[in-house]
């Protein structure tokens, strides 16, 4: 399945929360995109693993996927071994996409850097000819991403590149409303997180304002690229 961005995030709303603008544009410009959560979330103080996955499903019907899929290695626990890091090449090689999206390379959550560490170190394990991976008996040729990017999360990253999303706020923060478990809900009866109130909502959009600054915008999504980025035409540079 061809894809132009395959996003991966360690948890059901990682990508929401910090990429959602980006995901939504991409889809109004009729770009294929596709998400493969690493884990149902299953270790979250709200929910459960089966109200996360009917979240992510609304989420993905809400910003125009193309697919979706969730590979549960383990919430909290998942690790960068050969065992997984073969489960991320195969969907990797499945979606074939041009650019990958992944987790922060460091934040509050360990599972982010962990994540993003992991989809990093995959994305060049699957270009190699001589790893032989296979999805339903059929063997899957290599693939290598032009790209990979890391969203910038809870804890603040310098970006290297800022993503205009302006226009696609309110549509990025009703994919975030989708995780209604996880986040802010007067009256909900369950624990109070560091995310269910209702100043995080006001982080979210204060991050979006904070980042649409760097480059002149509304709004903006921060990424950072690892390496340095190739431009053609520095004219077309807000």
């Amino acid at each position: 399945m061809k894809t132009d961005v395959l996003a991966f995030g360690a948890h059901p709303d990682d990508i929401e929360l910090a990429a959602g603008g980006t995901i939504a544009m991409l889809t109004a410009q009729q770009k294929k995109v596709a998400i493969v959560d690493l884990t149902r979330g299953e270790l979250g103080t709200r929910g459960s693993a089966a109200i996360r996955d009917k979240e992510a499903e609304a989420s993905a019907n809400l910003l125009g996927l193309s697919k979706r899929v969730n590979i549960d290695l383990g919430d909290g626990f998942f690790d960068i071994n050969q065992k997984e890091l073969l489960k991320v090449v195969e969907q990797i090689r499945y979606f074939q996409p041009e650019i990958i999206l992944a987790n922060a390379v460091a934040d509050r959550h360990p599972d982010h850097g962990r994540g993003g560490a992991l989809v990093k170190r995959a994305a060049f394990l699957s270009g190699l000819v001589k790893i032989e991976t296979s999805v339903d008996g059929v063997k899957q040729a290599p693939w290598k991403p032009r790209a990979v990017y890391h969203y910038i999360q809870d804890n603040f990253i310098e970006p290297d590149f800022v993503v205009d999303i302006t226009g696609f706020e309110e549509i990025k923060m009703k994919a975030i409303a989708c995780f209604a478990s996880q986040f802010y809900n007067p009256n909900s009866t369950e624990p109070e997180t560091s995310i269910s109130g209702p100043e995080f909502m006001q982080h979210i959009r204060a991050r979006m304002v904070q980042m649409g600054r760097y480059i002149s915008v509304k709004a903006g999504e921060g990424f950072t690229a690892g390496r340095p980025l190739g431009i053609a035409n520095p004219l077309l540079f807000i």
